[in-house]
């Protein structure tokens, strides 16, 4: 990417356009490339959201973004987290709550339990 860009664009089609100052098109850089595998599960993590195949991974499939079957590049999209913060927040206090009080009942019938079996 040259130093001087002022705008990154990807298309659908996997291709990088970067908009320079003084010209009015965009040049474009290259061409994004998905691969995908036979057995994607295989994979083997190597950390940073990192990933390199391994002898069980299977056949690599290079394809262009968009074509039989790959996926396409969406502009302007991010992937959120399939976890909403302030629902797992409430349901993990209500969790802990719950459990306090399955507790304290417990608790509570066990000394329950130690008296009535003291007097006799």
């Amino acid at each position: 990417m040259p130093p001087e860009t002022l705008h990154l664009t990807v298309r659908a089609d996997g291709a990088v356009l970067a908009s320079l100052p003084g010209r009015t098109d965009p040049q474009e850089l290259g061409t994004l490339e998905l691969t995908n595998f036979t057995n994607p599960g295989a994979l083997q993590a190597i950390g940073g959201n990192l990933y390199q195949p391994t002898a069980a991974t299977g056949q690599e499939l290079r394809q262009k973004p968009g074509e039989q079957g790959m996926a396409a590049c969406r502009r302007a999209s991010s992937r959120g987290a399939n976890v909403k913060a302030v629902e797992e927040m409430i349901d993990m206090i209500s969790t802990q709550r719950s459990y306090e009080m399955n507790s304290k009942v417990i608790s509570t019938a066990d000394q329950m339990l130690q008296r009535l079996t003291s007097l006799r």
